[in-house]
């Protein structure tokens, strides 16, 4: 393994990690790994993000683990044309992250378009992987049907080439996905791969953690995103929480189970207030039992507000700290851009162009 590269935990037999498996490889030396992972500043995180992935990074912090947080401001003209925003957006981002419990002295937080080094990585990145690959990538096709735009851009193509030198820039092992993502890592252990065969190996070719609530439902039955305006925002307040979940679909059987093919949107309420209780969702279910939709939604409402209400009382404070924020953002650059000029380096050594 070349020098700089981090062993992958598990080994090679897989290409993801579950949480349940995760929890066996962090009884070893978590320091060991490294893990990369970030939003695009388009909003507020909700629900969904935490549940999926907020709440991970922050196990895998506390255990030990070297995490980078990516802001992926430049990711965000991949379907949009305006950015006047991000700036809010992206020290919206900061305060969740902070509010949530990372530590941003044990953590590098930084915005994408910060990091020179990074983006010069890509070039070569792309050089390994075909058009056609690209235009057959079912994630991009998905992102670039919800964007509504005419035609794909050409920056919207190489989205997951974008994101590969997000992830190989700090030679990443994990990075926690949703299962709709697993086709853009995919792209990266590629291109990884081919790096490695091609040249020197410097890269390592990074698991997916899948998370045990990989797609939670928003309040329509449908994934709960930003762009379908159906979540439940980190920031929100306890009456508006309430009345989002009164809003969530269920079915018609009264009587409360736990089965996610044949009842989703009722085992998603069961799943979410599980998740926020630390308990199995089949005892949520036998618990609630007869008690109908009502109950459920009345669960999932105070195992909600509970959990998330000193998440939501950090956030404030710092919300109104903009400069705190920015400095964060600050020497979080700083340090990625050790971490991407040391890789880059490597990488034109590899190719014979460090005259």
């Amino acid at each position: 393994m070349a020098d700089g590269a981090h062993p992958a935990p598990g080994g090679e037999s897989a290409a993801h990690l579950t949480e349940a498996e995760l929890a066996g490889q962090l009884i070893g030396d978590a320091r060991q790994i490294r893990v990369l992972t970030g939003d695009r500043p388009t909003g507020a995180l909700h629900l969904g993000h935490y549940l999926g992935s907020l709440r991970n990074r922050v196990r895998l912090a506390d255990a030990g683990a070297e995490l980078f947080v990516l802001v992926a401001d430049y990711q965000v003209i991949t379907d949009r044309d305006a950015s006047a925003s991000i700036a809010d957006h992206a020290g919206g981002l900061v305060a969740d992250y902070l509010a949530i419990g990372l530590d941003p002295a044990r953590s590098t937080i930084f915005a994408h378009s910060a990091v020179p080094a990074l983006n010069q990585l890509l070039l070569p990145l792309m050089s390994l992987i075909s058009v056609p690959e690209l235009e057959r990538n079912p994630t991009t096709k998905a992102e670039a049907a919800a964007s509504g735009r005419p035609a794909l851009s050409a920056l919207m193509l190489t989205y997951p080439v974008h994101q590969a030198a997000d992830i190989l820039f700090c030679r990443a092992d994990l990075v926690p996905v949703g299962k709709d993502q697993l086709p853009h890592l995919e792209v990266t252990r590629t291109v990884a791969r081919r790096f490695n065969t091609r040249y020197t190996p410097v890269f390592t070719e990074p698991k997916a953690l899948i998370s045990d609530a990989p797609s939670v439902l928003g309040s329509d039955g449908h994934k709960m995103s930003k762009s379908h305006g159906n979540t439940i925002a980190l920031q929100a307040g306890a009456d508006e929480t309430a009345a989002i979940i009164k809003g969530f679909k269920t079915d018609t059987d009264r009587h409360i189970t736990y089965d996610p093919e044949h009842r989703p949107e009722v085992s998603n309420l069961v799943l979410i207030t599980a998740l926020c209780r630390g308990e199995d969702p089949r005892a949520v279910a036998e618990r609630i039992g007869s008690g109908g939709a009502a109950a459920l939604k009345q669960a999932a409402t105070e195992a909600v507000n509970e959990h998330l209400r000193p998440i939501r009382a950090r956030r404030a404070e710092l919300a109104g700290d903009r400069g705190y924020l920015s400095a964060i953002l600050r020497r979080g650059a700083e340090r990625a851009t050790g971490e991407a000029e040391a890789t880059l380096a490597r990488v034109r050594e590899a190719m014979g162009m460090a005259y």
